[in-house]
């Protein structure tokens, strides 16, 4: 943090020597820039900058300066068919434990072993620490519990069924403004922009719902816990690679975590609850094991249904929707009617 103090040389006002640094190194992401060539843009610009002048010297020195601010991320290996995580118990072993598959990749010419699969974690548990470090955002991380109004209006999701349901439920949990209530959203997402292209990917976000509406749905607090490697659609294999995120999650839920509060001064214990999931139906199934094929697809009715095999169409269908149409309606007088009555 002293680096936010520093200035970049000497009579520089626009650029600390922090923000200088993070800013290239955004830039160098943004335009695929190589290590090589950001160290011979750093060499540059310290030719180039007056005497005195405190840039880094390397892109390693840069990144860790990021590093240390809660911005880094763990490279996970992982199986090439989704077995398992080489993490934990399995950290050191070469080979997969279910399918025998090697871990890496291995070329002879560069004598350089490459992973089969690499998950990129994001830690959430710094990222969620970091909220309560300016005062600002600390104070912002306690609106739906000092500055909601309760009037029956829906703003906020501190307003819906569920979360006023949640507090009943675990009340020692809604008495602290500082716990965090989480929202976690996936997707099937395609780097390149090119439908054409099969290769996908699927970023996992967490979003805290602490925060006023008119920031807890901005970008700037999206926090991306979990980038899982593609080629193609994992199914419920993504339980394999949910997992640094469970743990994560199931830490902040029943032990907790000290955090500093810079509004109040304070040390805190920071728990954690996650209120919703947000996906695709599809999806949906593969994070929430419940099927979303077949006749007890719908999670609300599951057996209730309406549901019929269509035998030459080889699929199952949802009857009896007639019921719902308005009594005059032209369909209800149709011949394609089966003749069975809508009784319920």
């Amino acid at each position: 943090m002293r680096d936010a103090d520093r200035d970049l040389y000497p009579g520089c006002r626009q650029f600390s020597k922090l923000s200088f640094t993070v800013k290239l190194l955004h830039l160098k992401t943004f335009n695929r820039w190589s290590n090589k060539s950001f160290n011979m843009l750093l060499e540059l610009l310290k030719e180039a900058f007056p005497e005195g002048e405190t840039l880094h010297a390397t892109y390693y020195e840069a990144k860790k300066v990021v590093r240390d601010l809660g911005l880094g991320y763990d490279k996970i290996h992982a199986c090439k068919h989704d077995c398992v995580l080489f993490w934990k118990e399995n950290e050191f072993k070469n080979k997969c434990q279910e399918c025998n598959t090697p871990r890496y990749v291995y070329d002879d010419r560069k004598k350089k072993r490459v992973p089969q699969k690499v998950l990129r974690h994001f830690p959430l548990i710094p990222r969620l620490q970091r909220l309560f470090i300016s005062k600002k955002t600390a104070v912002d991380m306690r609106w739906h519990k000092d500055k909601l109004v309760d009037d029956e209006v829906l703003r906020h999701p501190a307003d819906s069924e569920a979360w006023k349901d949640f507090d009943l439920k675990h009340m020692s949990f809604a008495m602290d403004g500082h716990n965090v209530r989480l929202g976690i959203a996936s997707d099937r997402f395609n780097q390149f922009g090119n439908m054409s292209n099969s290769y996908s990917m699927w970023p996992v976000f967490v979003v805290p719902y602490n925060l006023p509406p008119w920031k807890c749905m901005k970008d700037p607090f999206f926090m991306m816990s979990l980038l899982i490697p593609g080629r193609k659609a994992l199914g419920n294999d993504i339980d394999v690679y949910l997992q640094p995120l469970i743990i994560e999650l199931k830490e902040l839920w029943d032990v907790g975590v000290s955090t500093y509060d810079a509004a109040s001064g304070q040390n805190f214990c920071l728990w954690v609850a996650v209120l919703w999931t947000i996906n695709d139906f599809p999806a949906y199934g593969n994070f929430s094991g419940w099927s979303t094929k077949g006749k007890l697809a719908c999670p609300s009715f599951n057996k209730d249904t309406s549901n019929k095999w269509l035998k030459h169409g080889n699929k199952t269908v949802y009857m009896r929707h007639r019921r719902f149409l308005p009594p005059n309606h032209k369909w209800r007088d149709s011949k394609t009617f089966d003749g069975m009555i809508e009784e319920d």
